[in-house]
């Protein structure tokens, strides 16, 4: 049985007090105990942000990646060895930035891995400026008269992008992030964990307790996971009134079923000494 202590590392975070990612780093590694998956079996892979010393703090293998590319490293190292339990980690600005083309064609393909997403709503690292999800009118040091953009939407983008399992948490609720995690990890295929995680030292409008005031549960209110279009609908709430839990969930072929390549055997596990490559070296060598 997995324990807390098999995924505590050397180092220790060192995130602001008080920063959201400390829950979001609870609820993973509690996850993964409730799965009782073992740590060789999990790859975690990162991009820049201050999510992106999650892979430093999980004593599980890891890759602390480049800015917006966590989710080609993670498909990459799914489809190396599709028997791992992957996860990509990232924040708004990394994935829903300048990793946006990544984040649209891995759902698309429907990649089987767990995509948790840090969402502050403003860029943390680089000390509070406007990010993809900052909301119109937010003044930040990159939009001191206000932003004028309107916010990415990630769960209506998810949505109709093919992700099969599109999820929203909040970081100040560790049960609820946590069995969110572990129904995205059991479920077969692109699964997305839009977290809302406030940032005591930049964002002073989405703190924690504007979170607490307005997230409700779509599980109290009978929404049905199933309804693409209903999920729609839920997505486009926000206000007084923001839901979280899972929008949209539905079963398709991941990429991994359709690749004949790998069906029996994962590729890391396929012998290099048995594979005839003489014919691609007399046609390009």
């Amino acid at each position: 049985m997995v324990k807390m202590t098999d995924l505590n590392t050397i180092d220790k975070p060192n995130w602001c007090p008080g920063c959201g990612d400390f829950g979001i780093l609870v609820a993973l590694k509690g996850a993964i105990i409730e799965l009782n998956i073992e740590p060789e079996n999990v790859a975690i892979i990162s991009g820049i942000g201050c999510s992106g010393k999650v892979p430093h703090w999980v004593r599980t293998y890891g890759l602390h990646g480049i800015h917006g590319r966590a989710l080609p490293v993670a498909s990459a190292t799914k489809l190396s060895n599709h028997e791992l339990t992957v996860f990509a980690v990232g924040g708004d600005g990394d994935g829903y930035g300048i990793g946006m083309c990544h984040f649209i064609h891995a759902m698309r393909r429907n990649i089987n891995m767990t995509y948790i997403v840090h969402n502050n709503m403003i860029y943390g690292l680089t000390t509070g400026q406007t990010s993809p999800t900052s909301e119109k009118g937010m003044r930040t040091k990159s939009t001191p008269s206000g932003v004028i953009e309107v916010p990415v939407n990630p769960i209506a983008l998810a949505i109709s992008s093919g992700a099969t399992f599109v999820a929203r948490s909040f970081a100040g609720d560790v049960k609820h992030l946590q069995k969110t995690i572990v129904d995205a990890v059991k479920h077969r295929g692109f699964s997305l964990v839009d977290v809302f995680q406030q940032c005591v030292s930049y964002n002073h409008i989405n703190t924690y307790d504007w979170y607490k005031q307005r997230v409700y549960d779509l599980t109290t209110v009978g929404h049905d996971p199933a309804d693409k279009m209903k999920a729609f609908a839920r997505a486009q709430e926000w206000g007084d009134h923001i839901p979280i839990g899972v929008f949209y969930k539905v079963l398709t072929p991941t990429y991994e079923d359709e690749l004949p390549q790998i069906k029996d055997v994962p590729l890391v596990k396929q012998a290099i000494d048995k594979i005839d490559v003489s014919g691609l070296m007399d046609d390009f060598v």
